[in-house]
């Protein structure tokens, strides 16, 4: 028996249920079960996630419990997993990656420029609020908490004039239809690792790597690898002012990256091009870069 851990949301569910299809598909005379394990941040769904104590709060009783050998392998939203991962525990896969934009969702059918005057927007993301504070320093952006039927459901009751999720966990969740509008990369830049799982195992499990090392997909590994490196370069966790996307442009990897103040005053954003080979090294070169451009002094601030 492999047993996958995965967190109780619908969302983290899916992506847990497409592992286990896909294993099953390539070695289907095995068993595989999934197991809900309990996060911090399930345990305490009130709480928010922007302070740095909050790093890590979707995937560390997952990874205990890998530790602990309770499960196998553990399913993550790439963007929610540390940089810094237990030294006895691997990213074995990275499989195939979703829309790794941002998605506007309003109550009445506008982009961020058609919502009025002093819109109240839901988002836990200081991230999203930076950049949607540069675009339009009017808004009332307003935390969030709550896994995706909440907060739609929150919107629906008025509580916000609009909310920003992930336009990867809609698609999964089939909810493409609720997206308004799907924000470009030139509006607003996604969290390192934005769109993608993370499948997680233990170092010494060669029996459980030969069953999730074919779903890892090379492009995926190596843009989502660049961007983990621009955010361990800035310093980062998941809940400061930084953003990046890579992603290949002929036979180039496109990194674009950001950091921004709170507000949305202050932006230093730059990018570079690199080979698939030197991506995770130019991400790195990237981050200095725009740490030494402003980037520093504004996450001094914080």
């Amino acid at each position: 028996m492999t047993v996958i851990g995965s967190r109780g949301s619908a969302l983290a569910l899916a992506q847990s249920g497409w592992v286990r299809d896909m294993i099953l598909s390539r070695f289907p005379g095995i068993d595989v079960a999934v197991k809900i394990i309990k996060t911090s941040a399930d345990k305490s769904p009130a709480a928010s996630i922007r302070a740095s104590s909050s790093i890590g709060v979707f995937v560390k009783e997952l990874e205990q419990a890998l530790v602990e050998e309770e499960i196998d392998i553990a399913v993550h939203s790439m963007k929610d997993l540390p940089t810094t991962i237990q030294p006895q525990l691997e990213i074995a896969a990275i499989p195939g990656r979703e829309d790794a934009r941002d998605a506007l969702i309003a109550r009445e059918s506008a982009g961020v420029m058609g919502l009025p005057p002093g819109a109240v927007v839901g988002t836990g993301s200081i991230r999203r609020q930076s950049q949607l504070l540069a675009m339009r320093p009017d808004l009332k952006i307003v935390d969030i908490r709550g896994n995706v039927d909440t907060r739609l459901n929150r919107l629906q009751k008025r509580e916000y004039d609009a909310i920003i999720l992930a336009c990867a966990g809609l698609n999964r969740l089939g909810l493409q239809d609720r997206i308004t509008t799907p924000l470009d990369f030139s509006q607003m830049l996604p969290a390192p690792g934005q769109g993608a799982l993370a499948i997680e195992i233990r170092r010494q499990d060669p029996r459980t790597a030969a069953l999730v090392t074919p779903l890892n997909d090379r492009t995926a590994e190596v843009t989502v690898s660049a961007e983990r490196m621009f955010l361990h370069a800035i310093s980062g966790g998941c809940n400061v002012p930084a953003a990046v996307h890579a992603r290949m442009d002929g036979a180039q990897v496109l990194i674009e990256g950001l950091v921004a103040s709170p507000d949305g005053k202050q932006i230093v954003r730059d990018s570079v091009r690199a080979t698939t080979e030197a991506a995770v090294e130019a991400a790195a070169s990237l981050a200095n870069l725009i740490l030494a451009r402003g980037g520093r002094a504004i996450l001094d601030r914080l």
